[in-house]
C-alpha cells in the first residue's frame, strides 16, 4: 500500500476521528486536557506505526503535560484503538505536540490589530483618500 493511495487515506481518517472519540471520552488521566485535539494522523503503510499530531487550547506547559498523559496512556489507548478500527495490526502510537491552532489563532489576532489600526488611521485622516483627478 502506498502512502498517498486511498485506503491508507480512509485509514488514517478512521484512525483519526477514533483516538479523538477515545481521548476526549476514554482518559480519566488528569494531566490530559479535556481540551485536546487530533489534528493529524499519518499511519505508516504496513500498519506498523502511527504519528499522532496533538493539539491542546492553553501554553506550552498545558500542551507538555497533556502529552506526558497521553504518552503513559498509550497502550489503553492502542487497545481501545485495535477493538474499535479493525486493522490487521495496531500501529504503534507515536504523540507529537502540535501548535499550528495557537500559531493560527495568534495569527488572527494580529491581523485583526492591524485592521484595527488601519481604521483608526483612516479617522484620522478623515474617510478614505479621495482618489487624485488630474491623473486622467
Amino acid at each position: 500500500m502506498r502512502k498517498n493511495s486511498v485506503k491508507n487515506r480512509r485509514i488514517n481518517e478512521e484512525v483519526q476521528r477514533t483516538l479523538g472519540e477515545i481521548i476526549r471520552g476514554g482518559i480519566k488521566d488528569p494531566r490530559v486536557s479535556p481540551l485536546t485535539s487530533v489534528t493529524d494522523v499519518e499511519v505508516a503503510p504496513d500498519l506498523k506505526s502511527c504519528r499522532v499530531r496533538i493539539s491542546v487550547y492553553g501554553d506550552a506547559d498545558k500542551l507538555e503535560e497533556t502529552m506526558q498523559g497521553l504518552r503513559s496512556a498509550s497502550g489503553y489507548i492502542r487497545g481501545e484503538l485495535a477493538r474499535r478500527v479493525n486493522l490487521r495490526h495496531t500501529p504503534e502510537l507515536r504523540f507529537i505536540g502540535d501548535d499550528s491552532i495557537a500559531y493560527g489563532v495568534e495569527m488572527s489576532h494580529r491581523i485583526d490589530e492591524v485592521t484595527a489600526l488601519d481604521r483608526q488611521a483612516e479617522e484620522l485622516r478623515g474617510g478614505p483618500a479621495a482618489p487624485d483627478e488630474t491623473e486622467e
